[in-house]
């Protein structure tokens, strides 16, 4: 009998270490079981590893840590498979590498606080001087077209120097440089050494031909600065070309003889000098001209007296009172009806090459408005320098 007591005690001994056992090793399995599943959620579901994990080895700041070794492993960051809470994004971070190639919008979120938007600043700064100075808007119409003429839209017009395109006869006229400086110490300030000057250029242009009554187009950006100003390389369009001479001088930058007639439409604001037109008033002159308005010919002739001299003495391109300072269609109106003040302008109501344009202009604003977006556009991105091209001006008026 005390045998069969102490086989049973052995009995239940044995029957409670095996289920101690059991339950120990089932426990151990289950957490091997949830860390496997972890980990294939995190490789299966999201489609790429974890930053830092590269195929059947974690690489963790330069150590790379095996599987299998023998060794004791030194500390291994654990990895979160979970997904990342939602924070707010640091607008004071690094900046992202420039684009390459002209789009709008080229500098949303370049500059060092992301969240500015340097366009529409400097933007601003162009409707306060409009609103203070509206002879603004043919300033930089042309600083923009003698700018891109020469060697593109590279801002190489700005430079300052003895013998920079500066200098050069047909640009001691143009003004416009403060504007640009100003604007230039502007995307310095809240964007240094991101925004070009050549697309101050372009951005300044574009809003005042808005503001002016133009068209309002979506201005491209990403220009860089270009590294050459030479006076000698100054050679533009004269006012005195003839029509064909004028095409072929336009042709050579690529533009359609329908583009160089709404471009030379910008005419419709502005002044010219009494020495680039008078000897069309006058008989005897070889320039002058029988079929000009001859009401128009006795108003100009006191402001612009026979063998003047004087570059003081001007007059408004457009000659419709209600329209001088306005970018519309006016112009082709006024030298349809032989009212043109320039050779040039003129010249475009007469030519057969020509005159269609001026005819379809006259009478559509909406058509003068389409077509001059499509013209500055393409004007604004002539030979432009992208990339790894040209630079980025500290100051606009010297390369850095």
């Amino acid at each position: 009998m005390g045998f069969g007591i102490l086989l049973k005690a052995i009995t239940l001994w044995l029957v409670l270490v095996l289920s101690s056992v059991g339950k120990s090793n089932a426990g151990f399995g289950l957490r091997l079981g949830l860390s496997k599943a972890s980990h294939n959620r995190k490789s299966h579901e999201s489609g790429h590893a974890p930053k830092g994990y590269h195929g059947k080895s974690r690489h963790f700041k330069g150590r790379r840590v095996g599987h299998g070794s023998n060794k004791p492993p030194s500390f291994v960051p654990p990895i979160n498979t979970s997904s990342p809470p939602n924070l707010p994004p640091n607008k004071y971070t690094s900046s992202p590498s420039r684009p390459s190639g002209l789009q709008v919008g080229f500098y949303k979120g370049l500059c060092p606080n992301r969240l500015v938007d340097i366009e529409s600043t400097l933007i601003t700064k162009v409707q306060q001087q409009f609103r203070q100075d509206p002879t603004i808007l043919p300033a930089l119409l042309r600083m923009q077209f003698h700018d891109c003429f020469v060697h593109g839209c590279d801002a190489s017009i700005l430079i300052n120097g003895p013998s920079t395109e500066k200098t050069a006869g047909p640009n001691l006229s143009v003004r416009g440089y403060a504007l640009i400086d100003a604007l230039k110490d502007i995307a310095e300030e809240q964007c240094p050494g991101v925004v070009s000057c050549a697309d101050i250029i372009a951005i300044a242009t574009k809003q005042v031909i808005k503001m002016g009554g133009g068209p309002d187009y979506s201005v491209q950006t990403g220009r860089n600065d270009g590294l050459v100003s030479r006076a000698q390389d100054v050679n533009l369009p004269s006012p005195f070309l003839t029509v064909s001479e004028s095409i072929s001088a336009f042709d050579a930058k690529r533009f359609t003889t329908e583009e160089m007639v709404i471009l030379l439409g910008c005419h419709t604001v502005g002044i010219s000098q009494c020495t680039f037109f008078q000897d069309r008033l006058y008989q005897g002159n070889t320039q002058f001209d029988p079929k000009m308005d001859p009401i128009l010919r006795k108003q100009l002739q006191p402001t612009c007296p026979k063998g003047t001299t004087s570059n003081n003495n001007s007059t408004f391109l457009d000659q419709n009172p209600q329209s001088s300072n306005k970018l519309d269609n006016s112009f082709f109106v006024q030298i349809l009806n032989q009212r043109g003040i320039l050779p040039i302008d003129q010249a475009l109501a007469r030519h057969p090459q020509t005159i269609a344009f001026v005819q379809q202009f006259a009478r559509s604003a909406t058509l003068f408005n389409n077509k001059l977006a499509s013209a500055m556009v393409k004007l604004q991105a002539l030979d432009v320098l992208t990339g790894n091209q040209g630079q980025i001006r500290k100051t606009c008026s010297r390369i850095n």
